[in-house]
């Protein structure tokens, strides 16, 4: 099994920035992906970025030059510096690490993430 522990979520205040932070462990002999997914209420949960182990990063059209996504692939923890933050990421914020290309893989608890004045 692999465990992800979240942290970094808060409130902050529009054209603010937040750290989310994610730690995995356990069973993880290879990864193929660490990533960050976004949910609110009444929608399904969509990708804000992700960083394969090639290197290659993707991220949500929304996002793009205001997060950054890092990973550590020797701590197995992945970061996403949130910038210029507005109140439409305000979302729950789950961690995902895929250890296959074809699996769906395991997700971390969530945190929230408040963008409000």
């Amino acid at each position: 099994q692999v465990q992800l522990v979240e942290s970094g979520g808060g409130l902050v205040q529009p054209g603010g920035s937040l750290r989310l932070s994610c730690a995995a462990s356990g069973s993880i002999f290879t990864i193929y992906s660490m990533g960050w997914y976004r949910q609110t209420p009444g929608k399904q949960r969509e990708l804000v970025a992700s960083k394969a182990s090639s290197s290659s990063t993707n991220y949500a059209d929304s996002v793009k030059g205001r997060f950054t996504i890092s990973r550590d692939n020797a701590k197995n923890t992945v970061h996403l510096q949130m910038n210029s933050l507005k109140p439409e990421d305000t979302a729950v914020y789950y961690c995902n690490l895929r250890r296959y290309y074809w699996e769906d893989g395991y997700w971390g608890q969530g945190t929230q993430v408040t963008v409000s004045s």
